[in-house]
């Protein structure tokens, strides 16, 4: 008999710290998104919607979008990390090496940023939370293989010379 009280403590006790982990993932996604939805929108305010047909067709107009891309990226990790998808961590580690790259191009002079500094700055913060989030696996969704995570760095990189290079 005490040993079925002590397993059915035992199981409440494991219950009780997976909806506390739940409600934390919960509240860092919701997080996640607020900050993304609030950037992307803070960004697409920024853009110049140039008069004439052929303005649209240079790379100064395009160049404007990589702001918004980062944080768009940034609104569909937070959303996979909110319904614990199976892609979350990879959505988490594609945006957190984006987020990074732009300011690491950027001080090494392979582009100059059109970020502003607040959005490099709470980019960067968000960046190497959801990297730790993705490669540390705390929730323990999908775990990363090494073939995914630099698969995710080389994304990034794509990303960032699209919008800033090509």
């Amino acid at each position: 008999m005490p040993t079925a009280i002590a397993d059915g403590a035992h199981s409440a006790a494991l219950a009780h710290i997976w909806k506390d982990l739940m409600k934390k993932r919960k509240i860092i996604s919701l997080s996640l998104l607020l900050v993304g939805v609030v950037l992307s929108v803070a960004f697409l305010l920024r853009i110049e919607f140039p008069q004439g047909f052929d303005a649209y067709f240079k790379r100064e107009y395009y160049n404007q979008f990589g702001p918004m891309a980062i944080s768009v990226e940034l609104v569909i990790a937070g959303y996979y990390f909110f319904i614990g998808h199976r892609k979350t961590n990879f959505a988490l580690a594609l945006f957190g090496f984006t987020a990074l790259l732009d300011p690491l191009f950027d001080q090494i002079g392979l582009f100059d940023s059109i970020v502003p500094l607040y959005g490099t700055i709470i980019l960067s913060i968000c960046g190497l939370l959801c990297l730790w989030l993705a490669l540390a696996n705390p929730f323990e969704l999908k775990r990363l293989s090494r073939l995914i995570a630099i698969l995710s760095l080389v994304l990034g990189i794509f990303v960032e010379l699209f919008f800033n290079y090509f």
